[in-house]
């Protein structure tokens, strides 16, 4: 009884996550979808450990699968990396051509000359899907490691030049080629 209050509770917490996860970015009939197989399986769940409310065990296993799931949903989240993240980048790397570099690997880049305390400086945009970010980072910090970079999730996309499945595919290219050379090292 107590693994299978366990299990119920992973799931329906991962299936939780998923469907905020949606509903925030705006996936709202499959978040609809997911959120009536949610209530099925929480309902299932609570009503074992109600039965049994003499056992304490049961009300202990119901939080620890909540726990579990909570992490659970969380990762698979991060494989699923829905949407875009907006990434901005100061350096003050000018004559390494970083904006050229990153928009050769398909990441759509804006850039422009700032000013700060120490000077001047190239200030950069740079718009990804969620799923390359890290390649991303990668990338800048392998032309100036002491770049600073600030990034958030935009809440819309609207314009630009950017043609979502050319530059997705240049970026897996590119993110699949930047793998192979990490596990060379």
């Amino acid at each position: 009884m107590v693994a299978i209050i366990i299990i119920i509770n992973i799931v329906y917490v991962s299936f939780f996550t998923i469907r905020m996860i949606l509903t925030l970015k705006g996936r709202r009939y499959l978040a609809a979808g997911i959120s009536m197989i949610e209530v099925v399986i929480y309902v299932v769940g609570l009503g074992l450990v109600l039965e049994n409310l003499d056992q304490i065990q049961n009300l202990i296993a119901y939080a620890l699968g909540y726990g579990i799931g909570v992490i659970v949903g969380m990762k698979i989240e991060e494989m699923l990396a829905l949407g875009y993240t907006t990434v901005n980048v100061i350096t003050k790397e000018y004559d390494k051509d970083l904006p050229r570099l990153l928009r050769e690997k398909g990441y759509g880049v804006t850039n422009w000359q700032a000013n700060g305390l120490e000077g001047d400086r190239m200030a950069m945009q740079i718009l990804t899907p969620r799923k390359y970010e890290i390649s991303l980072y990668h990338a800048i910090k392998e032309h100036d490691p002491k770049a600073f970079i600030i990034a958030y999730e935009p809440k819309t996309i609207h314009g630009g030049f950017w043609v979502k499945a050319v530059k997705e595919r240049k970026i897996k290219e590119w993110a699949a080629k930047s793998q192979e050379k990490e596990n060379l090292k």
